[in-house]
């Protein structure tokens, strides 16, 4: 989804409004990380993504993500990343590699308002389940 199609001045108000914006990651045959950069209001201000070149693995680019979120302003980011298998629940590693990326971006007083699943299966919010 373009960011055209956003709440106006491009806003990501909510996990569906995120879900909305990453679906498209569904149908890829490979994992990609996808980072939004919002700002106190939560208005993107900028969104980067990175491809992992395999169908079963993605490492989280925390250092990048950090990076590109003090370049950038920001006061929060929202991260997704798809499951090209079809299966939207977290591994172990995701989960691991999420609670390293809040800590990081906490340290730098900014906040990580989600980490998404997308995948065929549906979209799983890290927020909805209570692991941020």
């Amino acid at each position: 989804m373009p960011l055209d199609a956003l709440a106006e001045p491009h806003r990501l108000a909510d996990p569906a409004a995120a879900g909305m914006l990453f679906a498209c990651l569904a149908d890829e045959a490979t994992e990609i990380c996808v980072a939004v950069y919002l700002d106190p209001d939560q208005r993107v201000l900028g969104l980067r993504h990175a491809r992992s070149g395999a169908a079963d693995r993605m490492v989280l680019p925390i250092r990048d993500i950090a990076a590109d979120a003090l370049a950038f302003g920001a006061a929060a980011v929202v991260v997704a990343h798809n499951h090209p298998s079809g299966d939207p629940r977290p591994s172990i590693a995701d989960r691991e590699a999420t609670r390293r990326l809040a800590r990081g971006l906490d340290a730098l007083d900014m906040r990580l308002l989600d980490h998404l699943i997308v995948a065929r299966g549906g979209i799983t919010s890290f927020r909805r389940l209570g692991l941020l």
